[in-house]
């Protein structure tokens, strides 16, 4: 372990492996000294400084420096096939990066990419009825299909469906624990959790062997919200856990949609309450890619091209292949032409259709924009 970069990940584990502190303690900790070496070459009383750490972490933080825990726990995780990603890793996701207590390191067993970047969570009950299930799959489906990754957690019901709509569908799909990796939950879901590790990640915040506790999964719905672009609720009773990812969804600005139930059904009370104070209604998966806004920052779509917003994943490849010759800075409609590989007229109608649809701006002198 002679590398700067190990040094750094050991100490972002070990602050991870601290009893008593939550994400909160240690981004308010990493705020005060900047990183997790510091943190352990700080002496005592300065940890005593920082909002919600009295005595006793304190005391449980300057014994970590001492323990050997975080390199047991690091020579396992290389054991079992599993990755640490600190924030400081290009494969740690940005989206989530950003939001104001994001994990110090995530455990992945699996692979995270860029193109995760382009990201929906789906979330609803665990006692799902049928209709909730076939939704979630089918949205879960559809949205893969059209080259978004899924993200969910594993749980039973409207979880487990649209990971499975988006592994029948080919696609990407990552699954957030509330429990370590080694502690697959439910247990019934360890065949699942391999087919999304072969076909996207199973991610989790918290040491390998943490059992399922309550508390620890509205913790963990925070992370799914952040990984997302945003939340879809299929089916979600009033005391639903996935109103807890709604709610981190709005503190985090993600947009947030709901899959609307029978209006008499306690299953989708939930979602009704959301739509009525203001999230968006769902009818099909058109309606959550016209939602989603621009982009943070644009991804490459299955090496079709840039995409700066979830609409674009509706054009066709000839809409696609014009909009891609579009710039930022207006270009001559001449040099879209001469480029765009079709006739002319053809040309010029999927240009109409691009402006109709508000993903290019006219301009005088017969040039054009992209629109956002």
């Amino acid at each position: 372990m002679n590398s700067q970069s190990d040094e750094s990940l050991l100490a972002s584990l070990r602050l991870t492996l601290v009893d008593g502190v939550g994400p909160r303690i240690r981004q308010a900790l990493l705020d005060r000294f900047t990183c997790a070496e510091a943190v352990f070459d700080a002496p005592h009383a300065r940890l005593l400084e920082v909002d919600g750490v009295g005595p006793k972490i304190a005391a449980a933080i300057v014994a970590a420096a001492h323990s050997q825990q975080a390199e047991q726990e690091l020579a396992r995780c290389r054991e079992l096939g599993i990755e640490l990603v600190s924030r400081d890793e290009p494969t740690y996701p940005a989206a989530l990066a950003r939001i104001c207590d994001p994990p110090g390191v995530l455990y992945c067993r699996g692979r995270l990419e860029t193109r995760d970047e382009l990201a929906v969570a789906i979330v609803g009950s665990r006692r799902c009825t049928v209709y909730g299930r076939q939704q979630a799959e089918r949205l879960g489906g559809a949205l893969a299909r059209a080259g978004v990754t899924i993200i969910s957690g594993l749980a039973r019901g409207i979880d487990a469906a649209a990971h499975r709509g988006a592994l029948e569908a080919g696609g990407r799909t990552i699954a957030v624990l509330g429990t370590g990796l080694a502690k697959i939950y439910p247990p019934e879901h360890t065949e699942l959790a391999e087919a999304v590790a072969r076909q996207g990640a199973v991610v989790s915040e918290v040491a390998l062997d943490t059992a399922a506790i309550p508390g620890l999964f509205p913790q963990r719905n925070r992370i799914i919200a952040g990984m997302s672009l945003g939340v879809v609720v299929v089916e979600a009773s009033r005391n639903s856990g996935a109103l807890h990812t709604v709610r981190h969804a709005m503190e985090q600005g993600r947009d947030v949609f709901a899959v609307p139930g029978r209006i008499d059904s306690l299953a989708s009370e939930g979602c009704h309450d959301i739509i009525r104070d203001g999230a968006v209604l769902i009818r099909h998966v058109d309606d959550i890619l016209q939602g989603l806004g621009p982009l943070a920052a644009p991804v490459m779509a299955g090496g079709d091209g840039t995409v700066h917003t979830a609409r674009e994943l509706l054009l066709d490849d000839q809409e696609r292949r014009l909009l891609n010759l579009v710039t930022v800075d207006p270009i001559h409609v001449d040099l879209i032409l001469r480029d765009a590989g079709i006739e002319p007229s053809r040309a010029l109608a999927t240009l109409t259709v691009l402006e109709m649809r508000r993903l290019v701006r006219r301009l005088p002198g017969g040039q054009y924009c992209r629109a956002n």
